[in-house]
């Protein structure tokens, strides 16, 4: 298994990445680049820690691997799984790694689809997709998914846009393998992995054959440009003021095809417009399961944070902050509940591989996604507005302006100022900073909307057994 600094040597190989309109020659030298790298670093430097190596770490010696790439058979499997993840995003400040989480979801839905297509079609995928896994698995691989197309106009399919690269697509085969030509956005962690997964981002017909393709290409590959986005760019590098976004950062790109080049056996799905949509649907119900893993620690946070500046500011009386703080608990423990709901209540897929229960993943996401914003509001009420107006780590300690901070700006007797100012900036990067607002869109958009998950959730219900029940207590014995 590979430790920090061979993974940070193995990004250093030529790949083609924009920030601010300017070519990086090196995403390991590039100061706002390398504080995303140095967080995604968690996941390794896990493995080599003795505190964590039982929970990231599969086997032993030369047969060791990452804990991430364990095909879930069980609950204890899932549940496993969850708490690695719970795990490293705490360690990351509430900020997701990533770099082996979404690679793994988008790994297990490749080999059940393919498992299907093969039934179907006669297709050899799941060979290629065996091969692909056994590769990032044994070299300990970091992995960045693109799924998301670019889509256009939304009201319109793949080919009645204004130009047939809205979508990603096939523009050609050789013998070599098939070119393809397009965009994707959102692609989390894609300048700090080594390998990218593409997937279909939503069902195709007949005439869209071009348009379901899935496959896997090393990051430097030649026509792949990473456009990276500069949202939080303009963090705080104080661990006083901010610590959290001083020490943690995730990169999206957007990420452009360039009549690439895909190796024939590096090709899982091309042109069976039959299972893009199953394929982009199995892929989103295990990230699903990941995403609400990793809001665990956010929402703990957020209690935490609560609980802490009631206490500083002695308002644990009130009758207002103790419904509050109530909210902010069931919010909390609630997802935890729907989260072992889902892996204890799993469904056993092709292979053995065990899927978290459906209904139950998308209750738990739609859950976190919305009430996200009114925990943000309590969490808020509760501390005051000294989030947005207080001073800062230089105004607490300048020699004139200190002692007035200090004076001034107590709370409980017996708390520290700097205590308390620390815990006001802690909910500032939970509540009110880039780093907030970065948290509060992936709670509406990552993993997929909400009205996607509403969608889920209908679709995953057992309807006819609830309007059995109804016609049964109504005396209703017509059909």
């Amino acid at each position: 298994m590979r430790n920090k600094n061979e993974y940070v040597h193995s990004l250093r190989d030529g790949r083609e990445v924009y920030f601010k309109g300017e070519r990086v020659a090196d995403v390991t030298e590039h100061p706002e680049l390398r504080l995303a790298i140095d967080h995604a670093a968690i996941d390794y430097e896990m493995a080599h820690d003795p505190a964590w190596t039982q929970l990231a770490v599969e086997g032993e010696g030369a047969d060791a691997y990452s804990s991430y790439f364990k095909l879930p058979k069980s609950s204890k499997d899932l549940l496993h799984r969850s708490e690695l993840i719970e795990t490293a995003t705490t360690l990351g400040g509430t900020l997701v790694v990533l770099i082996k989480e979404i690679g793994t979801d988008a790994l297990f839905a490749l080999h059940l689809v393919a498992h299907e297509v093969d039934a179907k079609k006669g297709t050899k995928y799941l060979e290629r997709v065996r091969r692909f896994y056994d590769h990032v698995k044994n070299h300990d691989l970091a992995m960045a998914v693109a799924q998301t197309d670019v889509k256009g106009d939304r009201s319109k399919s793949p080919l009645e846009q204004e130009h047939p690269d809205y979508y990603l697509r096939i523009v050609g085969e050789t013998p070599e393998g098939i070119i393809v030509r397009g965009a994707k956005v959102h692609t989390s962690v894609s300048i700090n992995s080594n390998e990218l997964i593409v997937l279909p981002t939503r069902a195709m017909k007949p005439d869209e054959s071009a348009y379901a393709v899935a496959f896997a290409i090393p990051m430097n590959t030649k026509g792949v440009k990473l456009i990276t986005s500069p949202y939080g760019s303009h963090h705080d590098d104080s661990n006083f003021d901010a610590p959290l976004a001083s020490k943690h950062r995730m990169m999206e790109t957007l990420t452009v095809f360039d009549d690439v080049l895909v190796p024939h056996d590096r090709v899982f799905l091309n042109g069976e417009w039959e299972f893009a949509g199953e394929l982009a649907k199995t892929f989103v119900e295990f990230h699903r399961f990941t995403a609400i893993s990793y809001k665990l620690p956010l929402v703990d946070a957020l209690v935490g944070a609560a609980l802490l500046m009631t206490h500083y500011n002695g308002l644990e009386k009130a009758k207002h902050i103790q419904e509050k703080l109530a909210r902010l608990i069931a919010y909390a423990e609630t997802l935890r509940a729907l989260i072992r709901l889902a892996a204890l209540e799993h469904e056993t897929g092709a292979l053995g591989i065990a899927i978290p229960k459906t209904l139950i993943v998308n209750m738990a996401k739609l859950h976190f996604a919305t009430n996200f914003h009114q925990m943000l509001a309590y969490v808020q009420d509760i501390t005051g507005g000294l989030i947005a107006t207080g001073p800062g780590e230089a105004d607490l300690n300048g020699e004139e302006t200190g002692k007035w901070v200090r004076r001034y700006l107590g709370g409980r007797k017996g708390v520290k100022v700097e205590d308390r100012l620390k815990a006001i900036n802690l909910v500032k990067e939970l509540t009110a900073t880039d780093f907030s607002g970065y948290q509060a869109v992936l709670a509406i958009h990552a993993e997929g909307s909400i009205e996607a998950e509403k969608l889920a959730m209908a679709r995953e219900h057992d309807s006819a057994r609830c309007v059995s029940l109804a016609k049964m207590l109504a005396g209703i014995t017509h059909p």
